[in-house]
């Protein structure tokens, strides 16, 4: 599939998403990585966002920074799940929900309430929300 210039190609946005999500498990700003790899944070923060792409090299330098090998950035990518008229994939939903702070945060949390009713209410309450915000 061919896709235009003014969007980021759905490899990009996987490969930044997968970088993001990897450096937040680390507990590393922008900053801190940008400066591990000699970069501007402006750039890590357009690599994320999958608006530049990271050639191999650079690839390379972010993987041994984040101590993942290159093949990492890659994983669960597949030409599939790539957006559809504008929608994004549930991968990529989940992606940028678990990169988030309160997306973290929420996934440490839960598990830890151990009633599958309260669980189950939880979900509910969440779905309600997110319905009446639409």
């Amino acid at each position: 599939m061919a896709y235009d210039e003014t969007t980021p190609n759905p490899v990009d946005l996987h490969v930044g998403l997968r970088v993001r999500a990897r450096r937040k498990s680390l507990g590393l700003s922008q900053d801190a990585l940008a400066k591990s790899i000699g970069l501007t944070f402006q750039q890590v923060q357009k690599y994320e966002r999958g608006a530049n792409r990271i050639s191999a090299s650079m690839l390379w330098a972010i993987g041994k920074a984040l101590d993942v090998p290159v093949v990492y950035f890659f994983s669960g990518y597949a030409e599939g799940d790539a957006q559809v008229f504008g929608e994004p994939s549930a991968e990529q939903s989940i992606g940028s929900f678990l990169t988030s702070a309160e997306g973290q945060e929420l996934a440490a949390s839960f598990p830890r309430i151990r009633g599958p009713r309260q669980r189950r209410k939880i979900l509910e309450l969440v779905k309600a929300m997110a319905e009446d915000a639409e």
